[in-house]
């Protein structure tokens, strides 16, 4: 019994140092990740590719964006952040046509699961890489994600 006791502090002493081992490596290695240094460095802060910022709808350089209005975003939204107001249209050959208005996005809503975005069928959804929200007022939360003008690009369908 008392060598078992004796055993238990030996063990227990290894392991100690073992810990403290990993520890004192990191102690003196030097870090690959190096703390940013906010808000000095504001201008040319830079996030990281796996960064879910707030959802924007992407829109091109003709001001162009794929959203068809279809509503799979706003379905698969589990609290209600996204809501799209849709219109029909009349195309050059006569058809009618479905078409955004509005889509709107509730950011003090969103819970950042990417639902809206994985499920999107024409990949029209994407997260912004900015991370400053901080408002005073609640209803700058809200935002219309379509540009003023925008229309849908051709070939989405």
């Amino acid at each position: 019994m008392f060598f078992n006791y004796i055993g238990g502090i030996f063990k227990g002493i290894k392991t100690l140092l073992t810990g403290m081992k990993v520890t004192s490596s990191y102690f003196f290695r030097p870090s690959k990740i190096v703390t940013q240094k906010y808000p000095e460095n504001r201008k040319e802060l830079k996030m990281f590719d796996s960064f879910k910022g707030e959802v924007i709808l992407t829109h091109n350089e003709n001001n162009e964006h794929k959203c068809t209005g279809c509503g799979i975003c706003e379905i698969n939204c589990p609290n209600g952040s996204i809501e799209i107001v849709s219109m029909f249209i009349t195309t050059e050959d006569g058809k009618k046509k479905k078409a955004i208005d509005k889509h709107i996005y509730h950011l003090g809503m969103c819970t950042f699961c990417a639902l809206c975005v994985k499920t999107c069928p024409s990949n029209a959804l994407d997260f912004g890489k900015d991370f400053e929200q901080a408002v005073f007022d609640r209803a700058r939360l809200t935002k219309i994600l379509n540009k003023e003008g925008s229309k849908l690009m051709k070939g989405v369908e």
